[in-house]
């Protein structure tokens, strides 16, 4: 029978785990999420990411496709009166559990087979909180927020962000991977201090390449903190050459907040579209 192509919605504490991507004697998301399915579906199942995350960022909305049959869709029900997406929603979250709440999927959907997490996704976006001084500094939000050691000027780090938006070679904020480009297209960067008195930045781009938010948050830093001149990141920009002058901000203030695709009749263009740009690993 024809396969049945799943999408997951799940979310996922980042500080738990050593990134997304399935690693030997290592705890991950994926490893995690993978053991989960194979426990119900009784073999291995592969499931495609929308974007890989680093050991200790966060997922708000992460999204992950997988490829069953339609009778091991169907038989998760058990012969009880429940719909499929109903009940692969109860039984990883049985087996989840064992992970005190450090992932958790939301929702379950049959998706037309042309859906890919990765390739038809047409934007991701990403979050970054950062506490600049101790009178900030929530204990209960020090999982996700990064505390820096020194006052930021908010407003010069928000107009370092205006130059940077648009189709442009990344490559001076990205770590480099074999046979993978990183041109990318910067929909949205915005920074601000909210009324919390925390300085939180939203990023929005077709795709991320390796550590480029976090790139770009920490020369935001650098040149909020005086470390570096203003316009540093639109020179940087100029030179797309990977080097140790950009410093990584730390993974715990970055979330992935969602992840954005087009109507189902545009799913197979778009995945066709981004595959010609970037056929190799990335994410």
């Amino acid at each position: 029978m024809a396969d049945v192509r799943i999408r997951l919605d799940l979310a996922y504490d980042g500080g738990a785990y050593r990134g997304w991507a399935a690693q030997p004697g290592l705890r991950t998301v994926e490893g995690v999420l993978t053991e989960a399915l194979a426990t119900l579906i009784r073999r291995p199942v592969k499931v495609v990411v929308a974007g890989r995350t680093d050991a200790g960022v966060h997922a708000r909305g992460q999204v992950v496709h997988l490829d069953l049959s339609r009778a091991e869709w169907e038989g998760l029900s058990r012969g009880r009166d429940i719909a499929p997406e109903e009940a692969i929603l109860r039984r990883l979250g049985g087996v989840l559990a064992r992970e005190d709440g450090a992932v958790v999927v939301h929702s379950a959907a049959e998706v037309p087979a042309s859906f890919d997490a990765r390739f038809s996704a047409l934007s991701r976006t990403y979050t970054y909180r950062i506490a600049d001084h101790p009178a900030l500094r929530d204990p209960l939000r020090r999982a996700d927020t990064a505390w820096h050691r020194a006052r930021l000027d908010d407003a010069i780090m928000a107009a370092e962000t205006v130059g940077m938006l648009g189709l442009h070679d990344f490559g001076s904020f990205c770590r480099p991977r074999e046979m993978s480009t990183t041109i990318r297209e910067l929909q949205e960067f915005s920074i601000a201090r909210g009324d919390d008195g925390v300085i939180a930045a939203r990023l929005t781009a077709d795709a991320f390449c390796h550590h480029m938010v976090r790139a770009l948050i920490g020369a935001t830093i650098d040149v909020g903190e005086g470390r570096r001149e203003s316009g540093w990141l639109m020179e940087r920009l100029g030179t797309p050459s990977w080097d140790a002058a950009v410093r990584l901000a730390p993974p715990r203030g970055l979330v992935l907040e969602s992840v954005d695709y087009p109507p189902d009749d545009q799913l197979a263009g778009r995945a066709e579209q981004t595959r010609a740009m970037r056929p190799s690993r990335g994410s």
